[in-house]
């Protein structure tokens, strides 16, 4: 049995978008709401963090260190979890540190994370690992926490979040996310095919190109089964990506994910972020539009979260 530290929420509720299906002509539509997995506003994390910190807490860490986008989800999620636990937290974020903070950043700073701010994103890596080494030599007894939690350790969390998601009983044909650092996607499947679910698993690319992201996917997928003990492997034709809607770059907010932020609020009450679900929700909307799934299908979007970053959009003047 993996080490696991319960923070979230469970199970996630499940609940149908009936105005929205309406509007769009389309399949039924339903949402699974890991926004409100309970960690500080909630997300995908929190679910991955409950097994990097059961790790950590073997390994008797006592700091946490990553990084991410100055909005990054992520960040947030691992500042409240070492709050919550205790433990010293450092964040090295890409960009320019703001004049105020808002959305995730706000947040960050009330969890009393340290940030380090890296001018590009391709010295990230060189400055986290500084960093890292900095606090083994100083005592802080660091836990690395990977980008986007995304490990066969965080990936845990996703599959038994299938495993959850079928105990609740509501058969869907598609499931729908956003995929970016890949270990939602990895994990999802790796459960699919360990607790039988029998529909299609589809990410939308928030960044990277379908064939890089179906083989970061495949590669974390089969990292889980062989770190289970199981004899399953992925190849990377299998994994289902669609990229078409991420040529516009990470974190550029377009009318694409303005249209879905509006039409999610405005039919169901129901917010998106304007970097992950937004962007994906809009290619899911897209889709439907295109005819993409059959009328008598039954879809559902996996809400993976980032409501935060909503309010750093409204500050800028970009909602």
């Amino acid at each position: 049995m993996f080490p696991r530290i319960k923070i979230a929420h469970l199970p996630t509720p499940i609940e149908e978008l009936p105005r929205l299906s309406k509007a769009l002509e389309g399949p039924r539509l339903f949402i699974k709401r890991d926004d409100q997995t309970g960690l500080a506003f909630g997300g995908n994390k929190t679910r991955k963090l409950e097994f990097l910190l059961g790790e950590a807490q073997n390994q008797k860490a006592r700091t946490l260190i990553t990084a991410g986008a100055a909005q990054s989800n992520h960040c947030r999620q691992t500042a409240a979890a070492a709050a919550r636990f205790g433990l010293g937290c450092v964040l090295i974020l890409t960009g320019d540190k703001p004049a105020v903070p808002s959305g995730n950043l706000l947040l960050d700073n009330l969890f009393g994370a340290q940030n380090i701010w890296v001018k590009q994103r391709h010295d990230r890596d060189k400055i986290l690992n500084e960093k890292y080494e900095q606090l083994v030599s100083s005592g802080k007894a660091p836990y690395l926490v990977p980008y986007g939690g995304s490990s066969p350790t965080g990936a845990l969390g996703y599959v038994y979040a299938m495993e959850e998601f079928i105990a609740q009983e509501i058969p869907v044909d598609w499931i729908v996310f956003a995929s970016s650092s890949g270990g939602t996607q990895a994990g999802l499947m790796c459960g699919a095919l360990q607790f039988e679910f029998k529909g299609k698993i589809l990410g939308i690319s928030i960044d990277e190109s379908r064939l890089k992201l179906q083989e970061t996917v495949s590669n974390l997928a089969n990292q889980i089964f062989a770190f289970e003990n199981l004899p399953n492997i992925y190849r990377p034709e299998e994994i289902l990506v669609n990229d078409n809607y991420c040529s516009p770059g990470y974190g550029v907010f377009t009318d694409l994910e303005k249209e879905a932020i509006k039409l999610f609020a405005e039919y169901e009450g129901i917010l998106l972020d304007p970097v992950y679900t937004g962007r994906a929700a809009g290619g899911l909307i897209d889709l439907v539009r295109k005819g993409f799934f059959k009328k008598n299908s039954r879809v559902l979007f996996w809400h993976t979260g980032g409501q935060p970053a909503l309010f750093a959009s409204a500050y800028t003047g970009t909602i």
